[in-house]
């Protein structure tokens, strides 16, 4: 097993109403079988992450057979019950699993979304990024550059400011739909920086302007979720931080979201993510994947039902940039390809070298 971290600049300054940034953190993980076959994982996460995979789990799951996935996940958990599974835990776990389960498929011969057993061969996305940070042109742009490519659901950060600039996040989202045009999908993402009035006051204004509304609080509030979601007319969307299978079932039992969302690099990888799903599913509630397009678009294939995988600047680029056979945008979908094994990809070396952070 080893364990890389990458640290990757923006392509310019970013930020949503409840942070900013100016790179993105990658922790990659390599597992290679005793007959020399590999798969590769990864988290966007804190670079202590990559403490964990190597001083926990690596011990964890060493001795394992490597079609034993779930064994694997199961001796993970377990390992980090002292340590606190969610957060950093939950992010190490997540770049393992996936990594397992990219070496299963390639040892197996076959694309892992075959592997795990699809419902389909690709998976709707919408383009997301439009930061708050960008100026009105560079935000326009963007997302009406994705729409003229085919996609025809898009999302923007709002909430400006902790939620101080209400004029300012109207007057962006009305530039965003004027640029796009009335037929694609506008979504509002606040990042949770309003307070449950100021939400459901914005989103009155939008009626047939926006048909989405992510995190209008923080998640951490179903409470506050749930009676907005009744309130309001918009989809109210939420799960990215979501660690573990009982977080989603917990945020179901709230009536916090119509639309639940999951992480295979938070949620404890790809095991993880379609636990996820079938919590989803079983509840009659529409599922979507949060960012990590590359992963999701293999994950996304083998759910029972999904809405759409965030097709989101920061991580698509990165992807491109690190990996030969990052997939791409087609119609609106993203198809894993059929005729590469296990994630279809591989890693950029010398590329990559550029950004090491430990």
């Amino acid at each position: 097993m080893e364990t890389s971290v990458f640290r990757i600049p923006t392509d310019r300054p970013e930020a949503d109403g409840t942070f900013a940034w100016d790179s993105t953190t990658m922790v990659l993980v390599q597992l290679v079988a005793e007959d020399g076959t590999s798969g590769i994982g990864w988290s966007y996460a804190s670079g202590a992450a990559a403490a964990v995979v190597q001083d926990v789990l690596r011990p964890a799951i060493a001795e394992l057979d490597l079609v034993d996935v779930g064994g694997a996940w199961s001796a993970m958990v377990a390992a980090v019950r002292n340590i606190g599974r969610q957060g950093i835990a939950a992010t190490a776990i997540s770049a393992v699993d996936v990594a397992l389960w990219d070496l299963k498929a390639r040892a197996q011969g076959l694309p892992l979304f075959r592997l795990l057993g699809p419902y389909r061969d690709s998976v709707p996305i919408y383009g997301s990024g439009g930061f708050t940070s960008y100026t009105m042109d560079e935000l326009t742009t963007q997302l009406g550059g994705w729409v003229a490519a085919g996609i025809p659901r898009v999302k923007m950060k709002i909430g400006t400011a902790w939620g101080t600039q209400l004029e300012v996040d109207r007057e962006r989202i009305l530039a965003v739909r004027d640029a796009i045009g009335p037929g694609p999908e506008l979504f509002v993402d606040a990042n949770g920086a309003y307070t449950a009035k100021q939400a459901i006051r914005l989103a009155g204004d939008l009626d047939g302007i926006a048909s989405y509304f992510e995190e209008p609080v923080s998640s951490d509030q179903l409470d506050q979720l749930a009676l907005i979601r009744r309130e309001i007319k918009q989809d109210v969307a939420a799960g990215e931080y979501g660690w573990d299978p009982w977080y989603f079932r917990a945020m179901l039992d709230a009536g916090a979201v119509d639309i639940l969302q999951a992480d295979a690099t938070r949620c404890l990888g790809v095991t993880g993510f379609l636990m996820a799903a079938e919590i989803a599913y079983s509840a009659g509630i529409p599922f979507s994947a949060h960012c990590s397009p590359t992963i999701h678009a293999h994950a996304g294939c083998a759910a029972p039902q999904i809405a759409h995988v965030e097709y989101f600047h920061d991580h698509a680029r990165i992807e491109s940039m690190l990996f030969e056979g990052a997939p791409q945008p087609k119609g609106g979908h993203l198809s894993p390809a059929a005729d590469r094994v296990g994630l279809g990809l591989e890693l950029k070396r010398a590329d990559a070298e550029a950004y090491r952070a430990a």
